[in-house]
């Protein structure tokens, strides 16, 4: 049986700059991916935005892990010529009932050492004419960056770095024992193989719990129900008069409908949440976009920006998020569970990375680096 010091599941952002990570501190890596390339499936559906860091919980992972994550995304972007742009986020609130949501936004902020200036409405319509609002808050170190240009520069370090990326190869299952490297079933091109490892992280994104669950060693209350959730964005053609993101101020857990640009300066609006039926099939997941879901956008999108063309939405594209949570449930930490947490010496499991993990990603290799060298 051959055999690998360290094995990495899954080739999207977070499992590239894991295994990127750990090669570069000598560990001879390997990424199994399921699909014929790197980032097919949550990497490759996201408003690809790089977020500040001031909305999550202080002293959380999803904190700590995205404003690292963040100063390290920008630099790697600096070094390799990776498109990006720090065009800054607005948050805005629409009637003063919504000041103390910012304001406890602006709160979070000084704990997690993110940057924040509060905008009373006459500032916000001197800066931006065409919003409405009675406050925001403005965050200049948010940003946009071309997440398959960032997975191509973590490749290339990987690979510098010795590390391999394995595509068209499926990771079935694992048995784990004390003292003994873990044994992996795997596939590719239709014939069924085994490998040992020393190490495995388990980066399969909205895979990830069903895979720890046939792993043979782990304990099955290690593993959370997971759940996946629809996000649908729709475009606008033409320009839009903002150089910047905007939000609207936060309802109870969740941000509203954004208005997020891409690198050419093209709007889109998203992503709204639609909860997808539990045990679905990864292959049968519907990505079109129901273009009669506009309507609650344009409801949503003109309580900031009443100027909303009328009919101008266009569905655009979806992605899903792979959650640990249910509808009715507070949104949990990221789940980054190594040896502490679960017993099995040599495995990390990444559960319930969504957003901000494309912001975290290279802060999450980090973590995991540090993880198993403990």
């Amino acid at each position: 049986m051959e055999q690998v010091d360290t094995l990495v599941v899954g080739a999207g952002v977070v499992g590239l700059a894991v295994a990127r990570a750990l090669a570069q501190r000598g560990h001879e890596v390997m990424v199994a991916e399921s699909a014929d390339g790197i980032g097919q499936g949550v990497s490759s559906r996201n408003s690809e935005v790089v977020h500040a860091g001031f909305v999550y919980a202080p002293g959380s992972l999803k904190a700590r892990l995205c404003v690292r994550g963040k100063a390290l995304l920008y630099e790697l972007a600096e070094r390799h010529g990776v498109p990006h742009r720090r065009c800054g986020k607005l948050v805005v609130a629409t009637e003063p009932a919504q000041h103390a949501a910012l304001q406890r936004l602006a709160e979070r902020g000084v704990a997690n050492g993110v940057p924040l200036e509060w905008l009373d409405a006459a500032e916000l319509r001197r800066r931006q004419p065409e919003l409405h609002g009675t406050a925001a808050l403005w965050s200049p170190s948010t940003g946009i960056v071309d997440s398959h240009a960032l997975m191509l520069a973590l490749q290339g370090e990987l690979e510098r770095a010795g590390g391999q990326v394995a595509v068209k190869s499926r990771v079935l299952g694992a048995s784990f024992a004390p003292g003994r490297p873990a044994v992996l079933r795997l596939e590719a091109e239709g014939q069924a193989f085994e490998l040992a490892a020393r190490q495995v992280v388990n980066a399969a994104g909205l895979g990830a719990c069903a895979l720890a669950a046939v792993f043979e060693g782990l304990a099955p209350g290690q593993v959370p129900r997971p759940r996946w959730a629809k996000g649908s964005y729709f475009s606008l053609p033409g320009r839009v008069p903002f150089d910047c993101l905007v939000y609207p101020a936060p309802v109870d857990a969740w941000l509203g409908v954004h208005l997020t640009l891409d690198l050419a300066g093209q709007a889109r609006f998203g992503p709204d949440l639609e909860w997808l039926p539990e045990g679905l099939d990864e292959a049968a997941i519907d990505y079109r976009v129901d273009p009669a879901r506009a309507a609650s956008f344009v409801e949503a999108v003109r309580r900031y920006w009443p100027g909303l063309p009328e009919g101008a939405l266009q569905p655009a594209y979806s992605g899903v998020r792979p959650k640990i949570h249910g509808p009715d449930e507070p949104a949990p930490d990221f789940r980054i569970d190594g040896p502490a947490q679960h017993g099995v010496a040599g495995l990390v499991n990444l559960l319930g990375i969504e957003s901000p993990g494309l912001t975290s990603s290279l802060a999450i290799g980090e973590h995991v680096a540090g993880l198993l060298a403990d």
